[in-house]
């Protein structure tokens, strides 16, 4: 399946989606908080296809 999302262009829907998927996983894998930040990123560069992104949306995704 191709992913049509932009790391440039990421939608609050889409931003939602990312950090309810984030937290879910959290909690069910058990991940370490050391390890939240580098999860969160192959979160966001698995659904957008990126791996350059806004920082600013690591941060928040990973915000408790």
């Amino acid at each position: 399946m191709d992913n049509d999302h932009s790391a440039d262009v990421i939608s609050t829907f889409d931003c939602n989606i990312l950090r309810d998927a984030f937290r879910t996983s959290v909690i069910k894998n058990r991940i370490p908080e050391d390890q939240w930040h580098g999860y969160a990123a192959l979160l966001i560069r698995d659904y957008t296809g990126n791996s350059d992104f806004d920082s600013a949306l690591l941060a928040w995704i990973v915000r408790k």
